[in-house]
């Protein structure tokens, strides 16, 4: 059988873009997007990654439309390069902001900007990029930002976001994606207060969280997902409660395209760590509309970026 899954409805004439889309989730959402007739921008660091990633799915979907766009996420400066290319283009249906460290340093680490690196990776990044880029979405599109079922297991320190006091690696990364919760719910308040919407505006944002999903359960894909038979064995042993990424991958394109979803919601898989998308409830930290507001300012100061949400 294929590695490539079931294409979705048509989404000709649709324009999407993904971040981190050369790898895991952000591969098989792009896949899967370009599979049903859209235009999909694959975003990556790695030029050679990013081609890679387009010969697998072109392999598949000879006919597919996808490009290739070089950004760094933890830099601002290749954040900002990339904006640049994308102002005068036509306009996105959506934008999913699935790149981000899983397997994070040991050792705090900084951004080439000074920010620590899992939270410019995971959030910062993505904020400074859909700062330039909202202006550039059309009506009705939809911003996706990747969660985590780490959100239930980690404080929220809100006064040490850059983990200056205090540093471990499951830190990072559990606060990081709380930060890109409570990021994606804000930006939502601020797009309906923009627009006069009581439920979802013109542009909404929302989350999707995969559950846990694992490369070992994952088609291999030469070039983008090749797991050694090592890792595959042990990551068959949690098939129980794990999945492979392209199943993790129908949370977010659900949220993305499926009919009735609405700013602010969160989606996830329906058994927690796997199964199909279903509605779900998000941590109250996450949708604090105080805590959001304190986030906002802060990841302006760090980026040295004004996001403004206008009408």
């Amino acid at each position: 059988m294929s590695w490539y899954p079931t294409a979705l409805p048509s989404l000709s004439g649709k324009r999407y873009l993904v971040t981190g889309a050369n790898a895991g989730l952000g591969f098989f959402t792009a896949a899967r997007l370009a599979g049903a007739g859209a235009h999909v921008v694959l975003v990556g660091r790695s030029p050679e990654r990013l081609e890679a990633a387009m010969a697998a799915i072109r392999g598949a979907r000879p006919e597919a439309s996808v490009e290739p766009l070089v950004i760094d996420v933890a830099s601002l400066d290749s954040v900002h390069a990339g904006a640049r290319r994308l102002l005068h283009r036509p306009s996105f249906d959506g934008v999913v902001m699935n790149a981000g460290m899983v397997h994070t340093p040991g050792a705090r680490l900084e951004s080439p900007d000074g920010n620590e690196l899992v939270l410019a990776t995971n959030v910062l990044g993505h904020f400074a990029l859909l700062a330039r880029l909202l202006p550039n979405l059309a009506p009705g599109a939809r911003i996706v930002s990747l969660g985590s079922l780490s959100s239930r297991l980690s404080t929220f320190r809100l006064d040490d976001l850059q983990l200056e006091r205090g540093y471990d690696f499951w830190r990072a990364y559990a606060q990081s994606k709380i930060a890109a919760q409570v990021f994606a719910f804000e930006l939502d308040r601020r797009l309906r207060a923009a627009t006069g919407a009581t439920r979802s505006a013109p542009v909404s944002s929302l989350v999707a969280h995969p559950g846990y999903s694992i490369s070992g359960r994952t088609p291999q894909v030469p070039g983008v997902n090749e797991s050694a038979p090592g890792a595959r064995f042990a990551d068959a042993l949690q098939g129980v409660w794990a999945q492979g990424k392209h199943r993790g991958a129908e949370v977010t394109l659900h949220a993305l395209t499926a009919p009735g979803v609405e700013g602010g919601q969160f989606w996830g898989p329906r058994w927690s760590t796997k199964g199909a998308p279903t509605l779900q409830r998000p941590t109250r930290t996450s949708t604090d509309a105080a805590i959001g507001a304190r986030f906002w300012a802060f990841a302006e100061a760090a980026t040295g970026t004004t996001f403004t949400v206008a009408a």
